[in-house]
């Protein structure tokens, strides 16, 4: 049972990985924007998220993909998005591939 979720968790981060902000060419899970992912007893997804910064005008879109992709993926019945800015990102939360790909290494 247990790998069956690790397997599924390794399936939600895949999906994440091709969710991108439309202004920075990096996807959100190596910015670090994701915190958490959550899967219940029933393949119920809750995932933690945050925002580079809090006006972000592509909230809504990005938020939207990650739970369409997030539903897609097998066996997931449904995905719950919580917005959080605690604790408030920076760019240390980024992976060194996505700080190489912005030039910041």
């Amino acid at each position: 049972m247990e790998n069956e979720f690790l397997k599924t968790e390794e399936e939600i981060v895949k999906i994440l990985k091709t969710v991108y902000d439309p202004e920075i060419p990096v996807n959100i899970y190596d910015l670090g924007l994701i915190y958490k992912v959550d899967i219940d007893d029933d393949k119920n997804v809750t995932i933690d998220m945050t925002f580079t910064a809090p006006n972000c005008p592509a909230a809504d879109f990005i938020m939207e993909d990650v739970r369409q992709k997030t539903e897609s993926v097998e066996g997931i019945k449904s995905a719950h998005i919580n917005l959080v800015f605690e604790p408030e990102w920076n760019k240390d939360m980024m992976t060194e591939e996505a700080k190489l790909e912005l030039g910041l290494l």
